[in-house]
């Protein structure tokens, strides 16, 4: 029987913030203890007083709770709840301390003077003009955060999104999501088509409206471009689309036309990879100018003549050998040549094969020649391991295009080329095909580009397969360093990656005494996460000096499930770094001296989809989080978290590009969908010192036998060869 209760919220236990649901300490009179109430609230706040309706029940762990089904809440009337209230975090530029002091000055009259009368907390210590600028204006967003929780929860969705919507439309938030809900799905990172149609099938929305169409389609194909499709055939576009949407057909067809009439997809003719039979495929505009522009400019490229003089390879050879001390192989000496004539060629192959060393060589050779040489790498760790392997400064590709978002993009481009006569871009299978575009803007057609990379690695994290495609076109030349130099044979690694590469399962000696490569069988998924864990907190730090959260990276294949990322993280933290300050944010926790993983491109802060950093510091007033990133600072505002994930265990997608000392990976059957060689090649060649798998020898081998990967639909290589 449902019954009413009215009390004080004295601390927060957990809040989702994206479902909402939480559990709290409340004080109840009449109650001796706190009472601990659950169920799905908007933004609780300690002091905050609720009056709730629900039922009692005995929780089988924590015991007695009072599950609410309905509630309203007041502000604070006495002094301890509004201290409480104003010290919880709310309100940016008040903590703890100065919650106390304010109400000190003004006791119950506090939250009026803040309301009414701001320019009053001047006579107290330590608020001058400027946190009373701050305040007001938390106090006034918070209030219309309040007003757009109320119309979501009254719309059933979620209040946790209310914070990014603000951020997005400010105070028109609630007339455009009454005009257009389904806006918020492209608008919003993290709001998607689903949450977007809950809302407008909320407000009346007819399920046949145009309007819901249009924004399916663009979802739809978003949605593939999150798993690595440029474009997608009409047909299967229109099957998932009519899957998604539950419409005719027809309905679905009039508002492709209409999309592509008003130029938000373009419908384009000729076969598509991997189905050439394709007659028509449909892209997001941006992809579409963006893969003509690849092929465009790649063409012109090549087509350019030899900015060299003739040289003489041989001699260049004998004159680079011994001022490196190396003697280079036939394929390397054929890569330099093709370097010296051609405007465009690729060089790639695995670990091992002297692709570094063949870059060294070209760095000194094209500077004897006065030639201008650019490195870059698209990620900041690829970077700096290009400028230490090379002894040449490397940049990441946005700062050699050297984006700044208020100038609007990036600001190198065809009116404002890169001054290069030679650019080398480093781990070139993970450019996906928007920054392919952007980078092959900015190269001047007398400018040589060499593309390194391994096109045996996972494909880019972005849409796109563009090295793989530039490969197959024929368009340049192309050199696979395949020979393991004698140096690298005595690493276990580097052997094992190999013979995984060439569909052979690794050779395993965990009792060698120099041992570099580990398979630590255990078939229980739970008993290895267990040895996993035992592995990073102790026995490779313990036996090699690593540290556990800087020098070992636990990769994964995939997030859910006991040896997922999610379940790893939480795992992770607990045994790495327990009793560091936090705050719950999304259902996560988030520690000083966490790792963790940007998960999104972030212009303004120049920090992009799988940085790593260390939270530095949490500054629960300012309602900000510090990370360092490759010792740099960088500050996130409380609602910016959803940008940041732990990243004590990352995905092996999510890891390319990355090197580290040591890496424990899980590899079990419950991973069979996402098992493929070129995940199991790519997380093994993430580490250099140190490769630990746990897991079964069946699951390896399901993995190693299964070199079918995962098709994108692209027209790159068509295009290359037009």
């Amino acid at each position: 029987m449902a019954v009413e209760l009215t009390g004080q919220i004295e601390r927060i236990t957990y809040t989702n913030g994206e479902s909402g649901y939480t559990i709290a300490k409340v004080r109840v009179r009449g109650h001796r203890d706190l009472v601990t109430v659950v169920g799905n609230f908007m933004a609780p706040q300690p002091g905050e007083i609720l009056t709730m309706t629900g039922v009692w029940s005995l929780h089988p762990r924590f015991g007695e709770q009072f599950k609410v089904d309905q509630y309203y809440t007041k502000m604070p009337a006495t002094v301890s709840g509004i201290k409480k209230y104003l010290g919880s975090g709310l309100i940016k530029g008040i903590g703890p301390v100065m919650a106390d002091r304010i109400v000190k000055k003004f006791g119950q009259n506090t939250l009026d003077i803040i309301e009414q009368d701001i320019k009053k907390l001047a006579s107290v210590e330590g608020i001058g003009r400027k946190r009373i600028q701050m305040i007001q204006t938390a106090w006034e967003d918070q209030k219309e955060i309040r007003d757009l929780m109320l119309f979501l929860q009254s719309n059933d969705v979620s209040a946790g999104y209310a914070p990014r919507i603000f951020r997005e439309y400010g105070n028109l938030a609630i007339p455009i999501v009454r005009e257009n809900p389904f806006r918020l799905a492209m608008d919003i990172f993290g709001i998607g088509f689903v949450t977007a149609d809950r809302i407008a099938e909320k407000m009346g929305f007819d399920k046949n409206s145009p309007l819901r169409s249009q924004a399916g389609i663009i979802y739809v194909l978003h949605q593939l471009s999150e798993d690595g499709h440029v474009c997608c055939p009409i047909g299967p576009l229109l099957e998932k689309c009519g899957e998604t949407l539950a419409v005719d057909k027809e309905v679905i067809t009039g508002a492709l036309d209409s999309l592509a009439q008003s130029g938000a997809v373009i419908i384009d003719e000729g076969p598509v990879d991997p189905e050439p039979d394709s007659v028509k495929a449909v892209y997001l505009a941006n992809f579409f100018v963006s893969e003509n522009g690849i092929a465009r400019r790649l063409a012109a490229l090549v087509q350019a003549p030899s900015g060299f003089s003739p040289v003489n390879v041989d001699k260049a050879v004998k004159w680079v050998e011994p001022r490196l001390d190396i003697a280079l192989a036939p394929r390397q000496i054929e890569a330099l040549k093709f370097s010296l004539e051609n405007r465009v060629m690729v060089l790639t192959g695995g670990p091992g094969t002297g692709k570094t060393t063949l870059i060294k060589a070209m760095l000194h050779i094209f500077e004897r020649m006065g030639q201008r040489v650019m490195l870059a790498a698209p990620t900041g760790r690829a970077a700096k391991r290009m400028s230490e392997a090379s002894g040449h400064e490397a940049r990441t590709i946005h700062r050699l295009l050297e984006f700044a978002s208020r100038k609007g993009g990036f600001q190198k481009n065809e009116n404002y080329p890169l001054e290069a006569d030679i650019l080398i871009i480093d781990e070139s299978s993970m450019i996906d095909t928007i920054l392919m575009h952007h980078l092959l803007k900015a190269v001047e057609s007398g400018t040589t580009l060499i593309l390194v990379g391994d096109v045996n690695q996972l494909p880019s994290v972005g849409a796109g397969n563009v090295l793989n495609d530039i490969i197959l076109s024929g368009i340049a030349p192309v050199v696979e360093l395949n020979e393991i130099f004698r140096q690298a044979r005595t690493s276990s690694i580097i052997v094992n990656a190999h013979r995984i590469n060439s569909g052979k399962m690794p050779l395993i000696d965990n009792d060698r005494a120099d041992a570099d490569f580990y398979f630590i069988q255990q078939e229980d998924p739970q008993k290895a996460v267990d040895i996993i864990l035992e592995m990073v907190k102790n026995r490779i730090p313990r036996r090699f000096g690593l540290d556990p959260v800087s020098d070992i990276q636990v990769l994964t294949p995939m997030h859910k499930g006991p040896a997922g990322a999610g379940n790893l993280n939480v795992q992770l933290q607990k045994a790495l770094n327990p009793d560091a300050p936090g705050i719950l944010r999304g259902g996560r926790e988030f520690k000083i001296n966490d790792k963790v993983m940007q998960v999104k491109n972030n212009y303004d802060k120049d920090v992009y989809n799988g940085d790593i950093g260390r939270i530095f510091r949490i500054f629960p007033e300012e309602q900000e989080v510090v990370v360092t990133f490759e010792n740099r600072n960088v500050a996130y505002d409380y609602s910016d978290m959803d940008e940041l994930v732990p990243a004590y265990a990352v995905t092996v997608h999510k890891s390319q590009g990355s090197e580290y000392p040591a890496v424990v990976v899980p590899i079990l059957t419950q991973h069979y969908i996402l098992l493929q060689r070129n995940l199991i090649y790519t997380a093994v060649t993430r580490g250099k010192k140190l490769v630990v798998l746990v897991g079964t020898t069946r699951a390896l081998a399901m993995g190693i036998k299964n070199n079918k990967t995962l098709k994108r639909f692209t027209r790159l290589r068509h295009r290359l060869m037009l």
